[in-house]
């Protein structure tokens, strides 16, 4: 897997509309800016992969726009070495700037397609994740507490599992809401029942659903 002048030339660029954007985490900003997004995707797409927008991956599912991971991301407030659970790998995209950025990365999908495909890219481009195929919702206690959680997709309602295996002070971010938009939502655990909430603008995600999927 090769990563190109030009690829590197259209992440400097998307870097500038980031910050242009809002983004302010300059640890964020490194990440994305390290991270070739275009391995992550079919290799016809190449013009696509730098553009701040979502793209359809396989399994009717998406990887996120270039902001949304920013956003994200930044609302982890990650430290090197924290403990991050990802719910719904996806592509690998998030998970590979979350190990950028130096957490130790718990990821989960339940689409065994992209489960194995995001597997082999993130090795291919040497980034140590911890992978699972499974159902998101009941998270990965005996990895926990964890300092961050990551869902990729859209939830009704927060998953009360999750909640639960955050440490102290540890952050979840959350889009929650219909199908046709969601808050961008963060629950800092404050106690051992005592949990303060937050929001952080509207998107649109794929929905998160139980079970696990095997299509081949």
């Amino acid at each position: 897997m090769t990563d190109s002048f030009e690829a590197k030339g259209k992440r400097k660029r998307l870097v500038a509309e980031l910050r242009q954007k809002g983004i302010t985490d300059e640890e964020v900003l490194r990440a994305i800016g390290a991270v070739p997004r275009h391995l992550f995707m079919d290799p016809a797409f190449l013009n696509h992969a730098y553009i701040d927008k979502a793209f359809p991956i396989s399994s009717g599912q998406t990887i996120s726009q270039p902001y949304t991971v920013a956003i994200q991301t930044s609302l982890l407030r990650i430290k090197k070495r924290d403990r991050i659970l990802e719910i719904g790998t996806g592509s690998g995209y998030q998970a590979a700037v979350l190990a950028e950025m130096g957490a130790k990365v718990y990821t989960i999908e339940r689409y065994r397609e992209l489960f194995l495909k995001a597997q082999k890219t993130l090795i291919s481009l040497g980034y140590e994740v911890d992978f699972f195929y499974g159902d998101g919702y009941a998270g990965k206690p005996q990895y926990g507490p964890f300092d961050g959680i990551i869902v990729t997709a859209a939830a009704r309602e927060i998953p009360a599992e999750l909640l639960h295996q955050l440490r102290q002070g540890g952050r979840l971010v959350i889009p929650v809401g219909g199908s046709l938009s969601q808050v961008m939502t963060v629950v800092e655990r404050k106690g051992e029942e005592s949990f303060e909430y937050s929001d952080h603008g509207n998107f649109v995600f794929v929905p998160m659903l139980k079970g696990t999927v095997n299509e081949k």
